[in-house]
């Protein structure tokens, strides 16, 4: 069994995904005694967002790439193998100005890619990634879920469910913590539930 745990907040330490997400992969590792866990931090080594160049590249011979371009094309290689190995992801994904960090989309422009995780068809897309878990760990300083005034503004949880599932991914969970810049209260009481519903909630097996 493996597990793929990404990060992607700018804020260190301070940062409610990241220990959300270490919760989770604690959790699936006292679940599953010798699995496997590949931790990719891309805040502190991000991924090049993807360019008109390195798409060329990617179909050009190695030979005729320059040096940065083949690391370029490596460096996707390495996260796209990453992704498609791994039985469980668990992503850390902080809300940015309504949406996702720009580290973690540059990783999913890399893992989206036409032919490998999805293919078109006669009838439409479909997704080739299957029987894979991901978890998805939320953090927003407001309130947007479901019901608030706020939630017409969410393009972080929509969007990762959206092209999770149009990889092919069906199991996809989320773990959320919100309105975490509220004050200092309403912070520890919304980790407190989120770090409860790790503990008694959350079904992990793959």
């Amino acid at each position: 069994m493996k597990l793929l745990h990404i990060d992607s907040s700018i804020l260190g330490t301070q940062s409610a995904t990241r220990e959300l997400g270490a919760a989770i992969v604690g959790k699936w590792q006292r679940q599953n005694p010798g699995s496997q866990v590949r931790h990719l931090d891309l805040a502190r080594e991000p991924l090049n967002h993807l360019t008109g160049e390195v798409l060329a590249a990617r179909s050009a011979p190695a030979g005729q790439r320059s040096v940065e371009l083949q690391r370029d094309v490596e460096a996707g290689e390495r996260a796209m193998d990453d992704f498609l190995s791994a039985d469980v992801i668990v992503v850390g994904a902080p809300m940015y100005n309504f949406s996702i960090p720009s580290q973690l989309k540059a990783w999913i422009d890399r893992i989206a890619v036409a032919g490998k995780t999805f293919r078109y068809t006669e009838k439409g897309p479909e997704g080739l990634v299957k029987g894979k878990k991901v978890i998805i760990v939320s953090a927003r300083g407001g309130i947007y879920s479901a019901g608030a005034p706020a939630a017409a503004l969410d393009f972080q949880e929509n969007y990762l469910r959206g092209v999770f599932g149009f990889l092919g991914i069906t199991d996809i969970e989320f773990v959320r913590a919100e309105g975490l810049n509220y004050g200092p209260a309403q912070r520890e009481q919304a980790m407190t539930v989120a770090l409860s519903s790790i503990t008694a909630e959350l079904p992990l097996a793959a």
